[in-house]
């Protein structure tokens, strides 16, 4: 290993300690998706801002 290939491997480790170009935020899932959900059986209706507004009717 020549001593450039060295210095350009520790400057690439030092950058990734210092800023890492990973960033979790990307990565996260907010929950189950809508294959899970089908799996499940308990899939929301696609409107469900109506559903969730929608008051009963007690007749």
């Amino acid at each position: 290993m020549t001593l450039l290939n060295r210095i350009t491997t520790y400057a690439i480790a030092l950058r990734e300690f210092i800023a890492p170009t990973y960033r979790p935020e990307r990565h996260y899932m907010r929950g189950p998706g809508p294959a899970c959900e089908r799996r499940r059986g308990t899939a929301t209706p696609k409107n469900h801002a109506t559903a969730l507004n929608a008051r009963p009717s007690f007749q």
